[in-house]
């Protein structure tokens, strides 16, 4: 969220937004990571790839000493031209990808100047993408245009996906800050809108999907983890797991980007996430009541042990250092743990304890041991078995 002046932007990305914004510079690192493979035959990354070429607006363009008028919605562009930017090595294969969008009616295309320039045109281009009456120059590197997610997952569903194509049927699956979908408040997660609410999927899911088996989904999606695209959060058992997008604010909105933690996750999908297990329980020490008023206090024995200190010492440092606070990686600092009272007086005057999260207080102190940072933390127990904590900041 941004504010200016008096009027405040609230950036999302909805779940039922027909269309997907796509960024033409983005398109361009595509094209030149090489690292990432093409070798499928869905056909997502090569549809928007020529998408990112059309027009808005009528344009003219010189080749071979004839000047040809392009009209909204159309490109002409050498055959050569279009082979390296589909990442072919033959004509043949440019030929068989056109062919195969023109008869699924995605696009229509003519050969000029002895098939060696190539003038396509898309089809329905003007129902999602705005149409420009004067004529100029159309930059092909700069701006954006819209992508229908129908068209996106029409094609996704086609054949066997490529890695560029998983990478922009998740760029487009991405949501943001949409009360319907668990955990986009905390990043761009991709939800592939299966009416549940639950950005959780599972390998086998993905790999029906993108027409390919769980190993090959397990090494793609690791691979797009290492080259910075994605975040991977798997959980244990039968949960599954969320993907998050990487740089998708600083591309889309010119922001920067939300680092999401694995414990906010797991919080927000009410997936249990086992602290350490209980050694050297210390008993909280009691509270001294007020003068002239009893203190609220909890009915229970509060417990804290030292591997919880450290797990909750390194979640904490996590969550700081992703915000700024610099100085809590320091090697001289030191952690106290605190155990706060979970009860309120008016709870104890109606009657009865409500089963609150366990609060403690987390004192960051430099080596004078003098308090730099106070900080209250929240646990709460979402499992059956005693012990099994889940972190909250």
């Amino acid at each position: 969220m941004q504010v200016f002046g008096t009027y405040t932007l609230e950036i999302k990305q909805s779940v039922d937004y027909p269309r997907c914004r796509i960024y033409r510079e983005f398109v361009q690192n595509l094209i030149a990571d090489r690292n990432i493979r093409t070798n499928g035959d869905s056909g997502l990354f090569h549809f928007t790839v020529l998408c990112s070429y059309t027009n808005f607006r009528t344009s003219y363009r010189c080749l071979d000493g004839i000047t040809y008028t392009v009209y909204p919605g159309e490109w002409v562009c050498r055959l050569s031209e279009l082979r390296d930017w589909l990442r072919l090595r033959t004509k043949r294969q440019v030929f068989t990808v056109l062919d195969s969008m023109k008869q699924r009616g995605l696009l229509s295309y003519s050969l000029l100047g002895r098939d060696s320039i190539v003038k396509y045109s898309i089809r329905h281009w003007a129902r999602f993408n705005t149409i420009l009456d004067y004529n100029c120059p159309c930059q092909k590197d700069t701006g954006f245009f819209f992508l229908p997610v129908s068209t996106a997952a029409e094609l996704i569903s086609h054949g066997k996906c490529s890695e560029m194509d998983m990478i922009l049927d998740l760029w487009i699956s991405a949501v943001y800050r949409d009360d319907r979908v668990q955990g986009s408040d905390l990043g761009l997660v991709a939800y592939f809108r299966n009416g549940t609410g639950n950005p959780l999927v599972s390998y086998s899911e993905l790999g029906q999907r993108w027409g390919i088996s769980k190993a090959t989904v397990g090494r793609a999606l690791k691979k797009l983890s290492e080259h910075g695209y994605i975040s991977m959060m798997t959980f244990p058992g039968r949960h599954g797991t969320a993907i998050f997008l990487e740089s998708y604010l600083s591309t889309m909105f010119q922001i920067a980007d939300v680092p999401v933690d694995k414990a906010e996750v797991a919080l927000c999908l009410n997936i249990e996430v086992a602290g350490p297990a209980q050694a050297e329980v210390i008993p909280a020490s009691p509270i001294p009541p007020k003068s002239g008023k009893a203190a609220s206090v909890s009915r229970e024995t509060v417990i804290v042990s030292k591997p919880d200190v450290e797990f909750l010492a390194l979640e904490a440092r996590k969550a700081l250092e992703s915000q700024g606070f610099s100085c809590v990686g320091c090697p001289r600092a030191r952690y106290k743990l605190y155990p706060l009272s979970d009860c309120r007086e008016d709870e104890i005057e109606a009657g009865g304890l409500k089963a609150e999260p366990l609060r403690y207080r987390l004192d960051v102190a430099c080596v004078n041991y003098k308090p730099a940072y106070s900080f209250e933390l929240a646990i709460s127990d979402i499992s059956d078995r005693k012990g099994a904590v889940c972190c909250g900041k």
